[in-house]
């Protein structure tokens, strides 16, 4: 792989009046780094800061949205703009010529051309709801335990009591729009849920937003706990029909809702999007077989390459399992620096300091309670004990959660459920987006958030069983 990039966790200039109007930065770039395995899409605007410059960058592919850059400095017709805290010291340093900006990224001491044309604006993406909505929105703040968790509950106008739907994140730290590479699916579901008769509830994960606590140090009880505080605010609220609540998940909220089902009475209905069917650890394994060989296959790399580097990441995933299991923590994270150091070559790595930082991070990150809470988690048993209308859906390039993987045991699980539904989208990636490849350096560059044929089978068969009754 490319690694110079890959290695992402993917002080302004004063103005010089004439020069400065020739050659004026301000405003929003499109454009590519030209990398070895074909140009990288970036995207950079610039604004004016009282008599300073300050920019951001974005990098779809890598998953980088907003992020700050410094320092951005003009001299004449160069100006130069780094990516402060990244292994590496990534800086641009290009040469302004009217509506263009050319030159050469530099990271790791190895340099790239880059090239920058003026465009309009696109932050917005197509389908984002955008006010005046037609329904009422309300900010609430709910305990669970001694987190405090923060949201926005949207109910269609009027007085009566309506379903309601609350909305589940996939894993890691979420905010209540589930925002990813500026698109906001979970915003999108609760305006065309709302708009449709359902009060819907999406939440700050904890430690994110106006929400406190930290989601790495959650476990799935801690996970459930709060979707059942969120269920006990919809139930007290005077608008909401508490016997016609039901959970949404997507990803690690497609484990979360059937779990809370299984336990609860005041459950009634379960929509899953791209909710893994089988354990944890079996999601995980495919997940990097699948990235993996599609990745390299897409980079040209020989087959017999493509077998060695599954055969390696699935070796370093069997040997993590037991120690995370037995919670030999510190073999875990042993083991992580280990592969870290073999996957990175001295001379590609960042200053010592920086990749200490790196390692420390992946090390965290892999012994964290969430990660090893997924990766022990079986919902099968649980999916065996929905007895309420459950919708399953997968996209048929969701190399996230493999629909040819969890289909079949979705299916099985739910086998004697008198109103299941399994259904999957031909072409869609792990967020329900028509892709070309389902990789995830597809995700920012797609336009659309969720097909609208995902939006219409979930709001459908909602409403069906939910308002047009």
């Amino acid at each position: 792989m490319t690694r110079t990039l890959r290695t992402l966790a993917i002080a302004a200039a004063l103005l010089a009046g004439a020069a400065f109007a020739q050659t004026n930065p301000v405003g929003s770039w499109k454009g590519a780094i030209e990398l070895p395995g074909g140009g990288l899409d970036i995207r950079a605007t610039f604004t004016l800061e009282g008599a300073a410059l300050a920019g951001t960058l974005d990098i779809p592919a890598q998953g980088l949205i907003d992020f700050a850059l410094a320092p951005v400095a003009l001299d004449g017709d160069a100006l130069r703009f780094g990516m402060p805290g990244v292994p590496g010291d990534p800086m641009f340093e290009g040469t302004i010529a009217g509506d263009r900006i050319e030159g050469s990224f530099l990271q790791g001491g190895q340099a790239f051309p880059f090239t920058l044309e003026r465009t309009e604006a696109t932050n917005v993406r197509p389908q984002e709801p955008m006010p005046p909505f037609p329904y009422l929105e309300e900010e609430v703040a709910f305990a669970s335990g001694d987190v405090t968790l923060a949201g926005t509950l949207t109910l269609p106008e009027g007085e009566d009591r309506v379903p309601a739907v609350l909305l589940i994140t996939g894993s890691g730290p979420q905010d209540r729009n589930e925002e990813i590479i500026g698109h906001k699916p979970f915003l999108l579901l609760a305006d065309r849920l709302t708009r449709a008769g359902f009060a819907v509830l999406r939440v700050d994960d904890r430690g994110v937003g106006d929400s406190t606590g930290s989601d790495g140090d959650a476990t799935f009880d801690d996970l459930a706990a709060d979707v059942g505080a969120g269920l006990e605010l919809l139930a007290a609220h005077p608008r909401v029909d508490a016997d016609a609540m039901g959970l949404l998940g997507h990803s690690q909220g497609g484990f979360l809702a059937p779990y809370v089902a299984a336990q609860r009475d005041d459950v009634a209905f379960a929509i899953l999007m791209a909710g893994p069917a089988v354990d944890g650890f079996a999601v995980l394994e495919v997940q990097n077989e699948l990235i993996i060989s599609r990745t390299l296959a897409g980079q040209g790399a020989p087959q017999d390459v493509i077998d060695a580097a599954v055969a390696s990441q699935l070796a370093f995933l069997r040997a993590l399992q037991p120690l995370l299991q037995s919670e030999d923590l510190d073999g875990a994270r042993a083991l992580v620096r280990e592969r870290v150091e073999a996957e990175l070559p001295a001379e590609q790595r960042p200053p010592q300091a920086e990749f200490e930082q790196f390692i420390a991070a992946q090390q965290e990150g892999t012994v964290a309670p969430s990660f090893r809470a997924f990766l022990a988690f079986d919902p099968r048993p649980y999916l065996e004990q929905l007895d309420v209308p459950t919708l399953a859906l997968f996209g048929g390039l969701d190399f996230q959660v493999d629909a040819a993987q969890n289909e079949g045991p979705m299916r099985a699980a739910l086998a004697d459920n008198p109103d299941a539904t399994v259904l999957v989208f031909e072409g869609l990636n792990h967020l329900m987006q028509p892709a070309t490849t389902g990789l995830l350096e597809e995700y920012g560059a797609i336009e659309v958030t969720i097909d609208e044929a995902v939006l219409e089978a979930i709001v459908g068969w909602a409403a069906e069983r939910f308002v047009e009754r």
